[in-house]
């Protein structure tokens, strides 16, 4: 939200609302054309517009009506194009090469007949061809009309809505979550890719298995010496020659993704320079609230959540003798966790600078939620009917890319760490997988297994993630300061070292640090409680969602916490103001420097709170942008001890506190 483009596009809208509609109004449009309607990014470019919506540059209704306006054009345009051409419009354009574009309209027509005018509306996949569908039949255009009107202006609500209501809440929620909120939104991206990518991977392989198999008999006959290696592989007359072939493409391909990222790391000496990138930010948006919950999808990976769920499947397919499934399992479980200690000991890969002894290229947990959930649905996805095989894989990718992103959060590997691992248990599964569908056609009732696994998984989970979290959390506290001032120098002039504001909060100026405290907090502690200041415990996420509840009285909502340099506040004092709704606040963090005699320096910033109830649906103390007199009421305190209050070079008044000589 605070980056220039958006600025400018901001500015721009205000300045040209009826453009504004204009732009609205063409992207609904386009959205709805026939052919152009799976092109254009309606969605994200819907939403960003609901955001401005909400946070006031762009009137509601107007742009409500717009949407809805561009949407119904867009559709009786697809509609008349239908209507034109006819059945004709199969054999023209792209129609001709994609015919199940057109296709899966027909299919939705035939289940919902006028309804699906309605229905597609809220349909990607389908949204832009079935008003076609509809003059290609030519249903009556007053039969077409009205259910479309209604889908548009209902379609213009909901694609809007989203957006609405995250601007609307956007300014109180962005003065105290941003780094949380940018977490979340980043894991929920990760997911969504991780989803996408796995099951339109399958999709496609599922629809070229046999033309894969073709290839790979023709070029068996054209190189006999070698082809009989092809086809003893991937024999023709096998029901499982198919899936044989799409595994050893698959095989092939990503052993050379493999190779090249050992090559490049190798090459290169160590972390490539998206490692560095990737680290820096995760450290940037390290904060309270996300650490707990971010460690804790950490410890999936570990063998005390894997270990019952492997040891379970093993021993049901033991019991049921089936020794073949047993067997690679057993060897995808060893090997797998055998080979990745192996590379990880001859990989000589630096460490973050963050991440404790026993972390390596490559991720040891990564290759093991790959191996063993990604060997788990090699196992039981063709016993499953249809396209119901792919769901398997779906969860191996989403709580892979989970455990990874949580461990890129805490530093505790690099991104080449991260993907390495995924790669490199990818390639071992299918060796694997190749073995075992070379090997074993024999079928099974695999749903006890699946849910005997999966609830094992769940249970272990449940069982190991809270206990390990903080033990976890604890490992990967941020790096010592570096700098070192000199103690006297630092009371002359180098208190100007420091840095002079945190980032939080940024669209209104960035919260000043403003007040730096060289020694013990305890003296800091009791003249400030002595003047009416309380401290309060850090806010967890019980804390959080009791936000929700809108009767709480203001005094007991809780100030949630924030961050600088990737520490929560060591202390945070409150101050209650005149009004009921307003509140006085002091952060202290440990400073990104020490002092040379070993006295402790801490940095701290001043705020003024004001509860703020968004949408009416849950209150928080949301930070103002600072005025010189909102640091008074904390000033005022800490004058009391030695201390000398100057104005740096951004013109914020800085108050620089002894405690100890």
């Amino acid at each position: 939200m605070t980056s220039a483009w958006l600025d400018s596009a901001t500015a721009w809208i205000s300045a040209h609302p009826l453009a504004a509609g204009a732009l609205i109004f063409l992207v609904a449009f386009c959205d709805a054309v026939i052919v152009l309607g799976i092109v254009v990014p309606a969605m994200p470019l819907l939403f960003a517009v609901g955001t401005l919506i909400g946070l006031g540059h762009v009137n509601g209704p107007y742009a409500v009506a717009s949407a809805a306006l561009g949407a119904f054009i867009g559709d009786g345009m697809s509609y008349w194009i239908g209507r034109r051409f006819g059945p004709q419009l199969r054999t023209r354009g792209p129609f001709a090469r994609w015919p199940q574009w057109l296709e899966r309209g027909e299919g939705m027509f035939r289940r919902h007949g006028t309804k699906s005018i309605f229905i597609a509306r809220f349909v990607g996949a389908v949204r832009p061809f079935v008003p076609a569908i509809a003059g290609m039949l030519h249903v009556p255009t007053v039969r077409y009309l009205v259910p479309s009107a209604t889908a548009c202006a209902g379609w213009a609500v909901a694609f809007l809505a989203p957006g609405w209501v995250l601007g609307a809440s956007y300014e109180a929620v962005e003065a105290v979550a941003d780094r949380l909120a940018l977490v979340l939104g980043g894991l929920l991206v990760a997911i969504a890719t991780a989803w996408a990518v796995v099951l339109y991977t399958w999709r496609w392989f599922a629809g070229h298995a046999d033309s894969l198999l073709a290839r790979l008999l023709r070029w068996s006959r054209r190189h006999p010496r070698l082809g009989r290696y092809a086809v003893a592989l991937v024999d023709p007359n096998r029901p499982e020659a198919p899936s044989l072939a799409v595994l050893a493409v698959c095989l092939l391909a990503i052993s050379c993704v493999w190779f090249s990222l050992v090559a490049l790391l190798v090459a290169n000496g160590g972390p490539l320079g998206i490692d560095y990138r990737v680290h820096d930010i995760m450290m940037s948006l390290r904060n309270p609230l996300a650490d707990r919950m971010m460690a804790a999808l950490a410890s999936l990976g570990d063998a005390e959540v894997l270990g019952p769920a492997a040891a379970v499947a093993l021993l049901y397919l033991a019991w049921r003798r089936r020794w073949m499934a047993a067997a690679h399992w057993l060897a995808a479980v060893v090997f797998g966790l055998a080979l990745t200690t192996m590379l990880q000991a001859v990989v000589d890969m630096p460490r973050p600078p963050t991440a404790p002894p026993g972390f390596g290229f490559p991720s040891g947990a990564v290759t093991m939620m790959t191996v063993v959930l990604g060997f788990f649905a090699v196992l039981i996805a063709r016993e499953l009917p249809g396209r119901q095989r792919v769901w398997p894989y779906l969860l191996t990718g989403v709580l892979t890319t989970v455990v990874g992103v949580a461990r890129l959060y805490l530093g505790a590997h690099w991104t080449s760490d991260v993907v390495g691992g995924t790669v490199f248990g990818i390639v071992w599964l299918l060796v694997l997988g190749l073995a075992y569908r070379r090997h074993f056609t024999r079928s099974f009732w695999m749903r006890p297994l699946a849910t005997l696994f999966y609830v094992a998984l769940l249970v272990g989970a449940l069982w190991h993630a809270p206990r390990a979290s903080a033990p976890l959390l604890a490992r990967f506290t941020p790096p010592e300061a570096t700098l070192v001032l000199q103690t006297d120098g630092w009371w002359a002039r180098d208190w100007q070292r420091l840095p002079h504001t945190r980032d939080e909060n940024a669209r209104h100026g960035g919260a000043p640090l403003n007040v730096q405290i060289a020694g013990d907090l305890a003296p800091v502690r009791r003249v400030l409680e002595a003047r009416g200041w309380r401290v309060q415990p850090q806010a967890d996420w019980k804390s959080v969602l009791g936000l929700l509840d809108d009767d709480t009285p203001a005094g007991r909502q809780p100030v949630l916490p924030a961050s600088f340099d990737a520490r929560a506040e060591t202390l945070l004092f409150v101050h209650d103001g005149a009004r009921f709704d307003e509140r006085f606040v002091l952060r202290i963090w440990p400073a990104p420097a020490r002092l040379s005699d070993g006295t402790p320096l801490w940095i701290g910033s001043t705020q003024r709170l004001v509860l703020a109830r968004p949408l009416d649906a849950f209150a928080l103390w949301r930070p103002q942008p600072f005025i010189a007199v909102d640091a008074e009421p904390a000033f005022e305190a800490l004058r009391t001890l030695p201390s000398s209050e100057t104005i740096n070079a951004h013109g914020t008044h800085v108050l620089r506190v002894r405690t100890s000589h």
